[in-house]
């Protein structure tokens, strides 16, 4: 009977309803608490005691994979990105390494725009000033004067440029890959180098993965390039941003405010100092939140997860 190390935090509180799926293929269940994603220290000491694993973002570096290997034969990522897990010691080392790709479009571009909407019309800002007994008419902006600037035009970021286009901003885009001619045509996009889209955009998104090229993308110097009315918002992965470089842009002014869903350390250390600036907006790496598309992620992340051990899905 092969034992699954069940890691990821968004499917252990529902174990009863999923048990009986496991047991229908003769899984046998090794539960780890969690809160956000376990360390490679953490995942060593189960090393060699599970054949697959349902995980989060839990850090699977070479030397984890190594060490849980031969008998580790399949990692079913719940979810789409696999940052945490080093994929090139997975092909070595013979592991399957599933996912779900294009799970949290919907969700994700949907909280995109809410930031923009919040910011742009000044929504929160207000909601407190009222709260707080005042009566100030803070200045806000139609999105049809703005520019969004998306960076990375994958599924995700090409499901916000669409639901920005019909409040009619114009639209810039950044990717390292060619987008579809007929993409850019549909919502009169224009293509262009990072610098240029920092220096336009009224809003960035930040909608590209994290890999070596991305990683620190947005530093000290790129956010200089930034106007100083504009709003950046990050629901990819925090390692993008460095994030020293964005607290002291906002603290200055020099940076109008940002939208931040993912950090570099998850839970969000108590001290960071982004959470006392007041132009910024915080959320516990949340964007993806949706009903269904849970339910679809946790269904197919099982059937990764069983197919990965050689075992027919029905």
């Amino acid at each position: 009977m092969p034992t699954i190390l069940l890691s990821a935090p968004y499917m252990i509180p529902l174990l009863d309803q999923f048990k009986p799926v496991f047991d229908k293929y003769r899984l046998d269940l090794l539960i780890v608490q969690v809160v956000e994603r376990l360390k490679e220290e953490e995942l060593l000491d189960y090393a060699g005691q599970f054949d697959g694993t349902i995980c989060g973002d839990d850090l699977y570096t070479s030397r984890v994979l190594e060490a849980c290997s031969p008998r580790l034969k399949v990692i079913s990522k719940w979810g789409t990105g696999v940052d945490s897990i080093d994929s090139q010691a997975c092909i070595r080392l013979n592991i399957k390494l599933m996912r779900t790709p294009n799970a949290f479009t919907i969700p994700v571009a949907d909280s995109v725009l809410g930031y923009i909407l919040a910011f742009a019309r000044r929504l929160p800002w207000m909601d407190q000033e009222m709260k707080q007994g005042k009566w100030e008419k803070l200045p806000g902006r139609a999105l049809s004067e703005c520019t969004l600037g998306v960076i990375g035009v994958g599924n995700i970021g090409k499901a916000v440029l669409r639901r920005a286009k019909t409040f009619g901003m114009h639209l810039v885009g950044n990717d390292i890959v060619e987008i579809d001619p007929a993409f850019i045509k549909e919502l009169n996009l224009e293509m262009s180098d990072l610098k240029s889209l920092l220096t336009k955009s009224d809003f960035v998104s930040i909608n590209c993965d994290l890999n070596p090229s991305s990683r620190h993308l947005i530093n000290a110097d790129t956010l200089a390039f930034m106007k100083p009315g504009a709003v950046l918002i990050n629901t990819a992965r925090g390692s993008i941003v460095e994030e020293k470089a964005l607290s002291a842009a906002l603290r200055e002014n020099r940076l109008a405010g940002a939208a931040l869903d993912v950090f570099v350390s998850e839970p969000l250390p108590l001290d960071n100092p982004l959470r006392n600036l007041p132009n910024v907006m915080l959320a516990p790496h949340n964007s993806n939140s949706s009903p269904a598309a849970w339910e679809f992620v946790h269904r197919n992340t099982i059937k990764n997860l069983v197919e990965g051990l050689g075992i027919a899905y029905e």
